[in-house]
């Protein structure tokens, strides 16, 4: 494992010093070697332009702002298309949804052990470097998907998430509306969406395909932030194929992508 995350250079936000030598250690004793620390956000954004690391691992609460903050800045110039992993207790969904929907790559539990940090670390390499694409049975040229968020930030990391997978025809709409649209129009062969959207949500867009498209049968994937478990049920009621989990890791999405495609 020493040698798996040389190739990571992390920016570290942590304003406790005893946090961030914890952290610090967990890192390099996952073999991450490149490893700087900033104590609040306006530090962190500084040192982003300066040292350009390839990975952000963050606190939730900073002195000058929030990681939601944090993360929406570096969305809207500074380094749009960083990993960006948040460690926090917080559970409500009001704190952690922003960040859900900012494109971030893994939130981490605190505290967390060694085998959570690696899979968030492995989150990040597979984001960060193409590996090999989905199961060479799948036609990935004449693949057409059609990936729906209200989110920008969070259409973004997607897109790179599939292109990564081999996937490059993805046709984007920003809510359940505009999907109907162009779904009317264009045939595809998987749709990926998220749940919680204006207008017209994923639970009715999904009802909608199942029942009133001409596409019914389309491969539905769910990604969403959604905690509730009967709102969860009732998506899968609606009919989607499978559910995941925002943020999520890349690797569950190209198995979760393969089952539904292969079947």
């Amino acid at each position: 494992m020493a040698t798996f995350f040389n190739s990571l250079s992390v920016l570290l936000v942590e304003p406790s010093r005893v946090q961030e030598r914890l952290i610090e250690q967990m890192l390099r004793d996952a073999g991450v070697v490149r490893i700087a620390v900033a104590r609040n956000g306006e530090e962190a954004l500084l040192q982003i332009r300066t040292i350009s690391p390839n990975c952000i691992v963050s606190a939730l609460y900073l002195p000058d702002m929030n990681g939601t903050d944090l993360v929406c800045a570096l969305r809207a110039g500074e380094d749009p298309d960083i990993p960006f992993i948040l460690i926090s207790s917080e559970t409500r969904p009001q704190m952690l949804d922003p960040i859900r929907q900012s494109g971030a790559c893994i939130i981490l539990p605190k505290p967390f052990n060694e085998q959570q940090l690696e899979r968030a670390l492995r989150g990040v390499l597979d984001y960060l470097e193409p590996g090999e694409p989905i199961s060479a049975n799948i036609d990935l040229e004449n693949l057409k998907v059609l990936l729906v968020d209200d989110s920008p930030n969070a259409r973004k990391f997607i897109r790179r998430v599939l292109k990564n997978l081999g996937i490059e025809n993805c046709v984007e709409a920003k809510d359940g509306t505009e999907a109907v649209a162009i779904l009317g129009e264009t045939m595809f062969d998987l749709v990926l969406t998220d749940y919680n959207m204006p207008e017209m949500d994923g639970k009715a867009l999904t009802q909608y395909i199942r029942t009133q498209s001409w596409q019914a049968s389309v491969p539905i994937l769910m990604i969403t932030s959604e905690q509730d478990g009967s709102r969860l049920a009732a998506i899968e009621q609606a009919g989607v194929s499978a559910i995941c989990d925002k943020p999520f890791n890349p690797n569950t999405v190209r198995q979760l992508i393969e089952q539904m495609l292969s079947s």
